[in-house]
């Protein structure tokens, strides 16, 4: 069987991991491991810090190494590969392409067959927008404000294209729509009500990902 690590930013991250690719994986002979980020304990930083931690689980043998992040949440300073050269792409998932080939080259020749780069556009929470209809089967009337994420939706080609501004990105939205949202316990029960396969489908940089991970030899 073989062994795959996607290091997490976080717990949302990893319990999207553990209850909803951990079962997929599992038919696909990977077995999956999700630790979140160990120098934050949760939360992103800089590439250096980042790709220790990677280098880390690639140097435990016969291992597949991903990642689980946001790229809403990255800032200029962390100097991720190919940032800045990235900016001038104005096609968002080129620029997201183009950020995962030079993440491969920043890995390092003896690591780059091993290893699968991966941000998520824009960030995990755009995932949930990928069937809205299971939110009113899920929260009462009261508890949801439907109106924003069917604005969301209209606003946007692709779940993963929902903006990443400060007050307009997936996570935001959610909390405005839902009263005391909870982002890690809701966010794996709702990826689970709406079910692996249609946010495949809704969301091609995120299936793009899946296929190389179950492609790898």
């Amino acid at each position: 069987m073989k062994r795959l690590v996607i290091v997490c930013e976080g717990p949302t991250e990893q319990e999207f991991c553990k209850d909803i690719l951990t079962s997929y994986f599992l038919e696909k002979g990977i077995w999956l491991e999700a630790p979140t980020i160990k120098h934050s304990n949760g939360g992103i930083v800089a590439w250096d810090t980042l790709k220790k931690q990677l280098v880390n689980h690639l140097n435990e043998g016969d291992v597949l190494v991903s990642l689980l992040i946001d790229y809403y949440q990255i800032k200029d300073s962390y100097n991720f590969p190919g940032w800045a050269e990235s900016k001038r792409i104005e096609n968002i998932f080129d620029r997201m392409y183009f950020l995962f080939d030079k993440m491969k080259e920043g890995i390092g020749a003896k690591y780059q067959a091993r290893f699968i780069p991966y941000i998520q556009l824009h960030e995990f929470e755009g995932l949930l927008f990928s069937d809205i209809t299971v939110f009113p089967q899920n929260f009462t009337k009261d508890e949801l404000d439907f109106g924003i994420l069917e604005d969301a939706i209209q606003k946007s080609n692709t779940p993963e294209e929902i903006n990443n501004a400060p007050h307009t990105a997936p996570s935001e939205r959610l909390k405005r729509a839902i009263k005391g949202y909870d982002k890690i316990v809701y966010g794996s029960c709702l990826a689970s009500e709406i079910g692996l396969e249609t946010i495949r489908y809704k969301c091609k940089l995120f299936n793009n990902w899946i296929e190389r991970i179950e492609s790898y030899k």
